[in-house]
């Protein structure tokens, strides 16, 4: 009797294990393929790491093997990588609530306020108070019009310093930076920064802090995928990240303190900027535990650095790509001669006719989108996608730069053909409602800058076509590498020579 059961009991044992073995196999199919040359508790980190290629390119690369949908362990963390516009798609169709959220980075953490930065905060309702706010009250269609005047000014005043200074060669990463900092500073601050009227010194400071932040907020900090190692700062990041975040507090505190003393002393003021309007629409709402303070700052700070930094690096890129390609250069030229002449300098309102600017700024998007690699997104749900399981807590990688290049969308994809735009692809558009071409993202955590960043990139690009001839130094192509970070800049630094085509009185302030 004993000897039966104990047969019983083996071939249940026996059969268990081939019903579980099966399982794991089934689960392991319904998953995406894993890809291979993972290390023990680093996961894939080597390969994202290479310091020969961006991680784009790498990423890239593994699609060409394992297809639109891969997996990946960063670290303790698994994630997987979508390259694909179907999959694009059913993730910002089917999928869009549950990928709203952001993994929780130490960047995000000792930048962002502890989360408060809404750009780095969880999905949930103070994000969507925040981005509501900012939506309605600093890039709404009413507002971005009625700050019309500052764009044109600050666009005007910054060609005109390079006519003053008598020095043709200009680099451009520092002249838009410049340019598109004071534009934000005075939309959001009622300021502006430049060496004419300003003290040189916290100039300078404040084009540090923000170039600080966004290359801190793109870099790897090992605790962020090997947690039980966090404690160890490898490379002296974390401790980069609090010295900016204290320069950044300081100098956003002065701002709130001038802001409080004015209103205080019922100072007027023609136009309220985004600040005052912070100070009067969250006095009282809840804010989920954040002090008043710390929000406005948050948010401040990641408006003021996202829209320079990726505004800049977009028309250095469209800037780039038209030096080395000299015919569509004098195309742009020739048709801002053509719907604008040289009696006058351009303005928002002559954008619309300019639709081959337009087009060359689609296609800069497309080859240099300013976020490769889109922003981090976490699926907070299990779910289907491509017809393979995803877990909740999997890390999404979604690649712009592959989905830009895809040769079944795209004729001759590598190439800079800004015509495509005029014919067969006339009709995309770059704000998310055509998933071949994301360059802002897509679903409801897309940029919210968007219209500004498209204006601000077209004004100034066309300004600086129509005022200047524009060669390199040497007469030589640009170099088109790339470093990245939390954006895509140029590894080497543009450098062009500026030559007056337009009557120097146009560029005096009226």
């Amino acid at each position: 009797m004993d000897v039966t059961i104990e047969y019983l009991y083996a071939v249940v044992a026996i059969v268990l294990c081939i019903v579980l073995i099966s399982y794991s196999k089934s689960d392991a199919r319904t998953q995406p393929p894993l890809a291979s040359g993972g290390w023990p508790f680093i996961g894939h980190l080597h390969l994202l790491a290479n310091s020969n290629e961006p991680p784009y390119i790498t990423l890239g690369n593994l699609a060409n093997k394992y297809g639109p949908i891969f997996s990946l362990r960063i670290g303790v963390h698994k994630a997987v990588v979508v390259s694909s516009w179907e999959l694009a798609k059913e993730l910002f169709t089917t999928h869009d609530l549950i990928i709203s959220s952001r993994p929780k980075f130490t960047a995000a953490k000792i930048l962002g306020h502890d989360y408060a930065n809404f750009g780095f905060s969880p999905y949930g309702d103070y994000w969507q108070k925040m981005r509501k706010v900012t939506a309605s009250e600093l890039l709404s269609a009413r507002r971005f019009e009625a700050l019309r005047d500052v764009r044109d000014s600050e666009v005007k005043r910054s060609l005109m310093e390079v006519y003053n200074k008598g020095d043709l060669k200009v680099e451009m990463k520092r002249f838009l930076g410049d340019m598109n900092l004071n534009v934000i500073m005075r939309m959001i601050a009622g300021k502006r920064y430049s060496s004419e009227g300003s003290d040189e010194r916290e100039v300078r400071k404040v084009r540090r802090i923000f170039r600080e932040f966004f290359r801190l907020s793109g870099l790897f900090v090992v605790g962020d995928t090997i947690p039980f190692i966090g404690w160890v700062d490898f490379g002296g990041h974390v401790k980069e990240m609090k010295k900016t975040a204290e320069e950044m507090d300081s100098v956003v505190c002065e701002w709130l303190e001038e802001h409080r003393r004015r209103n205080d002393s019922l100072e007027s003021k023609m136009e309220q900027d985004f600040i005052d309007v912070l100070l009067s629409v969250l006095d009282g709402v809840d804010l989920a535990g954040y002090h008043l303070d710390t929000v406005i700052k948050a948010t401040c700070l990641t408006l003021i650095a996202g829209a320079t930094d990726t505004t800049t690096v977009t028309i250095t890129w469209a800037l780039s790509l038209l030096l080395n390609n000299r015919h569509t250069l004098k195309k742009v030229q020739d048709e801002l001669d053509n719907h604008v002449g040289k009696e006058r300098l351009v303005n928002e309102s002559d954008i619309t006719n300019l639709v081959y600017l337009q087009a060359v700024v689609k296609e800069t998007l497309r080859l240099y989108p300013a976020g490769p690699l889109s922003g981090a997104r976490q699926f907070t749900e299990n779910c289907i996608l491509g017809g393979y399981n995803i877990n909740a807590g999997t890390r999404l990688i979604l690649n712009l730069w592959k989905m830009h290049r895809d040769p079944r969308v795209w004729s001759e994809p590598l190439e800079f053909r800004p015509e495509r735009f005029l014919n067969t692809h006339k009709d995309v558009d770059v704000k998310g409602q055509h998933f071949e071409l994301l360059p802002f993202g897509g679903g409801r955590r897309s940029c919210p800058g968007i219209t500004f960043g498209l204006q601000m990139t077209h004004l100034a690009l066309a300004a600086f076509l129509q005022a200047f001839e524009v060669t390199t130094p040497t007469n030589d192509e640009v170099d088109m590498s790339a470093t990245f970070g939390l954006t895509n800049i140029k590894t080497t630094p543009l450098e062009v020579i500026a030559k007056p085509r337009l009557p120097h009185h146009l560029l005096f302030l009226d």
